[in-house]
């Protein structure tokens, strides 16, 4: 198995652009975005790491 695939495992979208973390029972997406503050948009692991939602995130890259 290709070692990138591998390392891009613990990720929401393992083959895209977004840094933010899988859902699961251990790690729920049950917190809000701290930009946009919607709902529901990151998991306790991406609280942790600082993020922010995807759409908050390319708006800030120049992505959308």
């Amino acid at each position: 198995m290709d070692r990138d695939y591998e390392d891009r495992s613990d990720f929401q979208d393992p083959g895209g652009n977004s840094a933010l973390r899988a859902a699961s029972k251990r790690n729920p997406r049950n917190l809000p975005c701290p930009t946009c503050e919607e709902p529901n948009k990151l998991t306790p692991r991406d609280r942790a790491l600082g993020y922010q939602c995807n759409a908050c995130a390319n708006a800030a890259e120049g992505d959308g």
